[in-house]
């Protein structure tokens, strides 16, 4: 602790005494915040860890079915049948405002049907994978908005608990000393101006 350097006076007693009331206000404030943010992180990284898990299944069981059509068809064959896509895939983002959080809102649209290429010389297995794979995006988008919700609440929450520590270890605790360090100063010089007091009346006295 440090006490600020201030002059010992009723008027920086006064003012020390609204920034102390200030910053035990903030610190509370700054402590609520923190909390709420921990327990809405907390519940972002289950439901990411969730839907991680989700998105890993159907992936593996999307690229072994792509990987036993690419064991069963042509290169040239395949390649023709992924070369003309027929489906449209947009993402508008937007951002919205989570405890005071600006985090990225995804909108996910898609039209046409991903199998354009005739069957007669394709696998089923490639049917099934980019089936998969078209039913996969979604989550995968999701999953991408989910992850940025919580990297952008970790980043306030440690700013939070950093300007807890400081008005908690530093700002409030060299207030409270400086405050205490005028007090006593104070209560120094009106003992001292009764004693000179006492001391004139009793030499009038005399």
């Amino acid at each position: 602790m440090a006490k600020l350097n201030v002059n010992p006076t009723r008027m920086e007693l006064l003012n020390l005494k609204r920034r102390i009331k200030t910053a035990e206000r903030g610190h509370k404030l700054l402590r609520d915040k923190q909390d709420g943010l921990m327990q809405k992180f907390m519940e972002i990284i289950r439901e990411a860890r969730s839907l991680r898990n989700e998105v890993e299944k159907k992936l593996s069981a999307a690229f072994k079915n792509f990987t036993q059509a690419s064991a069963m068809m042509y290169p040239e064959m395949l390649e023709n049948a992924l070369l003309y896509p027929s489906a449209d895939v947009s993402l508008a983002v937007e951002t919205k405002n989570v405890m005071s959080v600006r985090i990225p809102h995804f909108k996910l649209h898609q039209e046409g049907n991903i199998l354009n290429y005739g069957y007669l010389q394709t696998s089923g297995e490639l049917d099934m994978a980019l089936e998969a794979f078209q039913e996969t995006l979604p989550l995968l988008i999701q999953l991408a908005e989910i992850e940025k919700q919580a990297e952008r609440l970790a980043e306030e929450t440690e700013k939070t608990r950093r300007r807890v520590n400081a008005l908690e270890h530093m700002l409030l605790p060299n207030l409270k000393e400086t405050f205490k360090f005028i007090t006593m100063k104070l209560g120094e010089a009106e003992r001292s101006a009764i004693t000179g007091v006492m001391r004139i009346k009793a030499s009038m006295e005399q």
